[in-house]
């Protein structure tokens, strides 16, 4: 692998040490929870994980791109600046850029190391945790409950300074012991009265388990323990009863032993999955979903889980199966919004959705998803479709479709996209004919617009932006739950280096990453049904979006970890974008900041820091009552979406809370009402799509989105 780094097509991307703070960061990532048949929870708005990253190894590259194209070069108000594919002198790589950008001061820089060298294992300190959600809206967890009670409570915060790294260097390496359990077992210790307290306690309630005395059972939305069978049965009932308890002792002694958040959360990831692992519903021996299988079918239930189970770890990432691979298609049964593709660029497809309205809004509406995602978590079936909403109130929408990288796009870093966004605005304002244009960013599409329009503040091209538009974006990584907790420099140099060689990052990886944060939703739930069972997974739209993975090029990924490293983005001139230094506090437009209050990929108070950091005086926070994806798949037909609202924007999120009143009903009405002041006046809709410079390519969904 050391001659790899001699190549000369790798040869841009000299070893180098990172010097860079030891504070984590956490960045973005689509995911949440999925309450499915056999997972715990009872929430309405079920969701994953795991988001999509890309196809892993072995993945042919991407097919050869059409011929025809329109040229977006002429009405672009800035020149490309991705990464040259000639060497670079890494002497001055800084963030966002590859030596050919310069940055002002406070950029990262990196030292050239004397000799290229892998990153040995023993550089990369790899640790375990759980995500952080605030105490103010987390509830209290009955006891034994493991952290993740399948839907309302989130285990724990995934972001990509923690999941990308471990997306590269692996997801096992968390397991093993460190320096935070040695110094667990030392406070502990020094507490020989509270273990001793907490050991007789768990001795008297096994005590009563033995005799039949104890009251202890799971919470009643334990879909785990369901079947009736756990509290029927006598010796079903003392095993379960002896988790619960065990359990329960386990989590009181780490909170007994008071360390600090960083240790706390890589603890409480492990105990997390350790507790998830070992519950007895797993257990084929003993589990009644498993007998009452092998009763049914005959026997047969054993041989076709074993057959999932073995097809299922053959290759990454080697987790059950959540939804079958030919459950939806896409253009049929997703992504079916009527419009055109109206642009097409190595990087990028850009959508136009046909109007339904007579008149529309004079300034269009631009979505930006997120880059190591496709495009139709926004456009899932009819009645779901956030597009098809937006479209519905007289807006002309348009959406960025990515293409999903190979090798070949490996030089592919920040600076790329945000190009592609700005020809995304400027075809998108040439079509409309409109002198400001509307932008909502998704997870790190909202990264993304955040540093667009800094770069357009600094340029003095800002007034082309009527609103900007968060869903679920971290602009501040400060202490940010579970993937901040595992971060350090050495995991970071080797996941760099990983992906490197690749030229991508394993999007397969990465949300088998995603799924042990939540074990019990999207590992065990479907171990049970999958292999105890041998039943197909039910369809999910959501499941499928994020089993249809993307994959990220390795300059991307360096960026997100630098930038996520050294929390640049609340850093002004720390990061840049297409020469342009990132100052949020430039970003004066109307601002619409959305956050869900279970979000464990982006927690709710993490999220709501952006209020401190755009510039504007007119910015509207709203917390949706659901998880990372389902805040966003929020439509205005589910009878028990709510959202919370404030006065103001006061310094802390508790503050905010606070005042906050909570709203029936989904957030989309309220982001389309307060969107119309924002969008000009009314005309005529469009007959035709396109314009005569950018003609249409094709219906959507367009091709990028179809390829694997």
């Amino acid at each position: 692998m050391v001659d790899s780094y001699q190549n000369p097509v790798v040869h841009d991307f000299m070893p180098f040490e990172i010097k860079l703070s030891k504070l984590g960061a956490c960045l973005y990532a689509p995911g949440g929870q999925a309450a499915a048949q056999h997972g715990r929870g009872d929430q309405d708005n079920s969701e994953l994980a795991h988001p999509s990253g890309c196809h892993g190894q072995n993945v042919p590259d991407c097919p050869a791109l059409p011929q025809q194209r329109n040229d977006l070069r002429p009405v672009l108000s800035s020149g490309p600046t991705s990464l040259p594919v000639g060497p670079v002198d890494s002497r001055d790589v800084r963030i966002g850029v590859s030596g050919c950008n310069n940055v002002g001061p406070g950029g990262l820089s990196f030292r050239n190391m004397a000799s290229p060298r892998l990153v040995n294992e023993k550089d990369v300190i790899t640790v375990a945790a759980e995500t952080h959600i605030d105490a103010t809206v987390n509830s209290a967890r009955t006891a034994g409950e493991s952290a993740d009670t399948g839907g309302a409570e989130s285990a724990g915060a995934g972001s990509l300074d923690l999941l990308l790294p471990h997306a590269t260097v692996g997801v096992l390496r968390r397991f093993r012991p460190d320096a935070s359990m040695a110094r667990y077992a030392l406070r502990l210790a020094g507490r020989p009265k509270t273990v001793a307290a907490r050991y007789g306690k768990l001795a008297a309630e096994l005590a009563g388990i033995a005799a039949g005395r104890s009251a202890t059972a799971p919470p009643r939305r334990d879909r785990r323990f369901a079947d009736p069978a756990w509290s029927g049965n006598p010796v079903l009932k003392r095993i379960l009863q002896t988790y619960l308890a065990v359990g329960q002792t386990s989590e009181e002694l780490l909170a007994d032993a008071e360390l600090d958040w960083r240790d706390d959360a890589r603890l409480k990831f492990v105990l997390t999955n350790l507790l998830a692992a070992s519950a007895p519903s797993n257990n084929p021996l003993i589990s009644p979903a498993a007998w009452k299988a092998f009763i049914d079918t005959g026997g047969l239930s054993i041989l076709r889980g074993t057959r999932a189970f073995v097809s299922d770890m053959a290759s990454s990432p080697r987790i059950p199966t959540m939804v079958a691979p030919d459950a939806f298609e896409i253009g049929k049964d997703l992504a079916v919004t009527p419009g055109v593709v109206v642009a097409r660029t190595d990087v990028f497809e850009l959508i136009q959705y046909r109007p339904t309205t007579p008149t529309v809004h004079q300034f269009p509406l631009l979505m930006v998803p997120p880059m190591i995602n496709k495009y139709y978590i926004t456009d899932l079936a009819p009645g779901r479709s956030m597009l098809e909403f937006f479209v519905a109130q007289g807006y002309q929408v348009f959406v960025i479709s990515w293409r999903n990288p190979g090798k070949d796009a490996r030089n592919w870093d920040v600076n790329t996209y945000g190009d592609a966004m700005m020809a995304s605005v400027s075809t998108a304002r040439e079509i409309t004919k409109a002198p400001k244009i509307n932008i909502i960013g998704l997870c790190a599409g909202g990264i993304l617009s955040s540093m667009v329009s800094a770069h357009l503040s600094a340029t003095g091209q800002l007034d082309q932006v009527a609103s900007l538009c968060l869903g679920v974006t971290l602009l501040d990584m400060t202490q940010a739950g579970t993937t901040v907790s595992l971060m350090d420099e050495g995991t970071a140099k080797a996941s760099i280096l990983a992906s490197r060689a690749r030229g991508y990052m394993d999007g397969r990886t990465l949300a088998g990453v995603f799924a042990w944060l939540r074990p019990d939703d999207l590992i065990w739930n479907y171990w049970v049904n999958n292999y105890l069972q041998a039943k197909t997974p039910p369809p999910f739209d959501i499941l499928y979006w994020n089993a249809d993975t993307t994959r990220m090029p390795a300059a991307l990924h360096r960026n997100f970890i630098e930038i996520a490293m050294s929390n640049a983005l609340t850093k002004p001139g720390t990061a840049s974008m297409l020469g342009s230094p990132v100052d949020l506090s430039k970003i004066d437009v109307d601002s619409y900041v959305v956050a869900g209050i279970d979000d464990h990929i982006a927690p709710w108070p993490a999220a709501y820091r952006a209020t401190q950091l755009l510039g504007s005086s007119d910015i509207r926070f709203v917390l949706s009552n659901s998880g990372h994806i389902a805040a966003m798949v929020n439509p205005s037909s589910n009878p028990k979406a709510s959202f919370r609202l404030a006065p103001g924007n006061p310094p802390g999120h508790r503050e905010w809370l606070a005042q906050a009143e909570t709203i029936q009903g989904s957030w989309w009405p309220d982001y389309t009402t307060w969107l119309t002041d924002r969008s000009g006046d009314m005309k005529q809709a469009p007959r035709t799509l396109g314009s005569a410079k950018f003609r249409p390519l094709g219906p959507a969904p367009g091709t990028y989105v179809l390829q694997r």
